[in-house]
């Protein structure tokens, strides 16, 4: 069957009119024209809208495009290597990771009797890739001496489990407040960041993405199982280790700025795949990044409940819009047949 390239304008189109939308929505709208014009020549028509857009909308916009991209290519990865249609960017425990590094320190010092200060977005971030670092090094270490793939996905699970467990006695001994801090982090939001933490993040997507790009091929062959990559001549216990390293980049370094966000690592491939009708992961991987970032700006329009002054936590709208999409697909084509 003939790729159908023609639908990655489509999706690229599709990308930049969800992207003026995002910018539009909120407590406060925006016309389309006033934001590009503004975007472009600095014109702005409202003092108040050049701040709210550069200070707060588009820095936003940006995390939820570079958080979707990051989010289906890990889940993509995961998916292939394991051969596994319910894996995501979370089965490895690194994200797992990430919110343990955060849990420690907004839960650790209540438990222990003691309030911590200072907590800001620079701090949670660290915390949190601290955490993932710390799960990923467990897990490559686990790598280097297991073999097989399936033994990987099961101890991976187990690091998550291990790791949940931890972050469940440290949220028993915490008080009320820390409490609720660490459960209003752990619904992800994509508007905290400034500036500096939006570049960050883009370069660690940058970072993440590239090994995926530069083994495309490998995927492919990946998709027949170990024993016929290995019979092509590709040595897949190298490809493991690329292959945690960039779930680790990605996953762990999103989950550390914006918090666990649901549904998109593990629906958004299917999704690519159901598209283009293709298994190619030269498809399927930019396609899988557009579907993701459109995806991701289109849910974070939602919860900003338009005309509002509140917002949606991002995880709940995430699992809410997308839960009953997949549901639908999987009803329309057999799950199975993709792998």
């Amino acid at each position: 069957m003939p790729i159908r390239s023609y639908l990655f304008p489509i999706a690229t189109l599709l990308l930049g009119l969800s992207f003026l939308l995002n910018l539009s929505l909120g407590s406060v709208w925006i016309p389309f024209g006033e934001i590009v014009n503004g975007l472009f020549s600095g014109d702005w028509a409202k003092t108040s809208w050049e701040q709210i857009i550069l200070n707060y909308r588009l820095p936003k916009a940006l995390v939820a495009i570079f958080a979707g991209i990051g989010l289906s290519l890990s889940g993509l990865q995961m998916q292939t290597f394991f051969r596994n249609p319910l894996a995501g960017p979370f089965v490895l425990g690194i994200s797992s990771g990430a919110g343990l590094g955060v849990a420690i320190l907004m839960l650790a010092g209540s438990a222990l009797g003691f309030a911590l200060s200072g907590i800001n977005a620079w701090a949670i971030a660290t915390a949190g890739i601290l955490g993932a670092g710390l799960v990923l090094s467990g897990v490559s270490l686990v790598a280097w001496r297991v073999k097989d793939s399936m033994t990987l996905l099961i101890v991976g699970l187990m690091f998550g489990s291990a790791v949940s467990a931890v972050v469940s006695v440290l949220s028993f001994f915490s008080g009320a407040e820390a409490l609720k801090l660490y459960t209003v982090w752990s619904m992800g939001s994509l508007g905290a960041l400034g500036w500096t933490q939006v570049s960050i993040l883009g370069l660690l997507i940058a970072v993440g993405s590239l090994p995926v790009f530069l083994s495309i091929k490998t995927y492919n062959a990946l998709l027949l199982g170990e024993n016929y990559a290995r019979s092509m001549g590709i040595r897949t216990g190298q490809m493991r280790w690329v292959m945690i390293v960039s779930t680790g980049i990605l996953a762990g370094g999103i989950t550390a700025f914006c918090g666990p966000i649901a549904f998109l690592g593990i629906a958004v491939p299917h999704l690519a795949r159901m598209v283009w009708k293709s298994s190619d992961h030269r498809v399927l991987f930019p396609g899988s990044a557009l579907i993701g970032a459109i995806l991701l700006l289109l849910c974070d329009a939602v919860g900003q409940l338009p005309g509002l002054a509140s917002t949606l936590p991002i995880n709940a709208v995430t699992s809410l819009v997308g839960a009953p999409i997949v549901i639908t697909l999987i009803l329309r084509k057999n799950f199975s047949k993709d792998f």
